[in-house]
Formats: C-alpha cells, sequence, structure tokens
C-alpha cells in the first residue's frame, strides 16, 4: 500500500507530455523556532516576576509542502494534483528543579493524488467531480505508540482554481487503518475541506486550510479511533526578499475519539519564515 500510494505522484509525473502544463508548487518550507533561557530559577521560585522563574524552553517546528500540479491545455478543465506534506515539531522543557522533558508538538507525512474534472466554469471558479487518494503516517513512534499508518480514498464534489477558492469540497472517505497490527479497522466517513487565499495587496497574502471529517461507521471498536476531527490553519505571509516570508499563524486541531468522555483540542499561535516559489515544466 505505501509503494502504490508513494508511486502515484512519480508515474503521474513521468506519463505527461509536452503539451501538458505541470508546475511544482512549493507552497510552504517553513521553519518555525523559539528559545526561552532561564538562569537561577531556582534562586527565585518565589519572585512574583514569572519570566524570571519560568522554564527554559526550545520549540521548534519544521514544515515542507509541495504539489506536482497538472491542468489540461486550454481550458484547464482537468486538475491532477499530486501532493507531499511533511510537518515535525518538538518542545524541550528544562525546569530547574526536575528532569528534562521532550514533547512531540507536531509529527506528519501525507502523500496524496488529487483528480478533479470541472464541469462548470463561471469567471474561473470550476466545479466538478473530485476523487482523491492518501497515505498518512508519522516521522517516529511517540512515547510506545506506534507510527500512525492510514490509507484514504474519497469522492464527491469540489470547487477549485478560482483566485480566492483554490480548493472547497465535500466527499465521502473509505479509510483503511493499520496503525495497531493487531486491530485493522475500515472506517467510513464525510469530510467538508478547503484551502482559500486572498491577496491583500503585493506582498501580503492572507490563506486558511483544513478539514472536518465526521466519522460515520467502523468494523471494529478501537477507544483512539476518531469520531470526529477538525483541523484548521490560518496564516498571513508577507514578503521580506526574493521568494523568503514571514508571517503571523494560528493552528487548530479539535478532536474527540470513541473512548473518551471529553473532547481534545490543541492550539498553537507563532510566527514562521518561509519559502514560497512556483516551477513551470
Amino acid at each position: 500500500m505505501k509503494k502504490v500510494l508513494f508511486l502515484i505522484p512519480c508515474t503521474l509525473f513521468l506519463c505527461g507530455n509536452a503539451n501538458a502544463d505541470w508546475t511544482l508548487d512549493i507552497r510552504r518550507i517553513g521553519v518555525d523556532w523559539s528559545r526561552t533561557d532561564v538562569t537561577n530559577a531556582a534562586e527565585y521560585y518565589d519572585s512574583p516576576i514569572s519570566q524570571l522563574k519560568a522554564d527554559s524552553q526550545d520549540v521548534f517546528k519544521g514544515t515542507f509542502d509541495s504539489v506536482m500540479a497538472y491542468r489540461n491545455p486550454g481550458n484547464g478543465a482537468i486538475k491532477w494534483d499530486n501532493g507531499l506534506f511533511m510537518e515535525y515539531g518538538r518542545t524541550k522543557i528544562k525546569p530547574y528543579d526536575r528532569p528534562e522533558t521532550v514533547n512531540e508538538n507536531a509529527d506528519k507525512i501525507l502523500l496524496t493524488s488529487d483528480f478533479g474534472y470541472a464541469i462548470w466554469n463561471w469567471d474561473g471558479l470550476k466545479l466538478g467531480p473530485t476523487a482523491r487518494a492518501a497515505y498518512d503516517t508519522e516521522f517516529t513512534e511517540n512515547d510506545g505508540v506506534p507510527r500512525r499508518n492510514q490509507a484514504r480514498v474519497s469522492g464527491g464534489i469540489a470547487l477549485f482554481d478560482h483566485p480566492i477558492i483554490k480548493d472547497l469540497y465535500v466527499v465521502g472517505i473509505y479509510e483503511y487503518d493499520f496503525t495497531y497490527a493487531a486491530d485493522k479497522i475500515s472506517k467510513s466517513a464525510a469530510e467538508l475541506g478547503w484551502r482559500i487565499e486572498y491577496q491583500i495587496r503585493d506582498g501580503l497574502k492572507a490563506s486558511t486550510n483544513g478539514y472536518y471529517r465526521d466519522y460515520l461507521s467502523w468494523s471494529g471498536f478501537l477507544g483512539t479511533d476518531l469520531e470526529w476531527d477538525l483541523s484548521a490553519v490560518a496564516r498571513l505571509d508577507a514578503n521580506l526578499w526574493g521568494n523568503f516570508t514571514m508571517g503571523p499563524y494560528i493552528q487548530y486541531r479539535r478532536a474527540k475519539s470513541r473512548a473518551a468522555d471529553l473532547v481534545a483540542s490543541n492550539t498553537t499561535i507563532g510566527i514562521s519564515f518561509n519559502y514560497i516559489t512556483k516551477f513551470l515544466f
């Protein structure tokens, strides 16, 4: 399964011809990093100044987001996007009175292939059926839990290729989850997803992307399986020089597992430095 999904973008690229419109879209190569160094915190444990008794910590996250996109010559009714998204982040905390701890705050590898056909085009906004495939995994295991291994295929309808609405879709999903070798589970779900960009002015762009996925059925019970999952990112990119940008972002994840009574969420706010460009073939 891994090999098949990995070969999808490679095959599509190789089968292109001289008349095809291929674009390598480097959406973002980004680095988010912050560091706090606190010295002699033990001497200031009773200080009313929080900065003098805080924990030393390093926060690092790297992101790579790229798509090899095909648009057929002429009206561009056919789209075939093949993407690779990778993200990894760690937080290292050094309390003065406890051992150092390290936590992963992001770990994702996502291979995708997305086919769409426009049956309706109004002023650059295209509407049509879409078919998608994805393989979702991680770089490393975390706290003894196996690496996530999920394959998904989906189909539905999408709006795409507008200057602002890059992708807006509703699909039905079949997911095969083989994270746990002894508990392979197939699932069905419905998903709403989006990717929207708005050029505020030259050198300043706002964007958001994400999805909401609602699981409808499972082939078996595993407490860590999700009932629903919401993930959203909003960012502002300002050009520094050339293809390098800097800007604030907010990332939000909220989900509920089948075994949990409460909903879990994760909110990250920060500033990132990015490299963004496109290559035409």
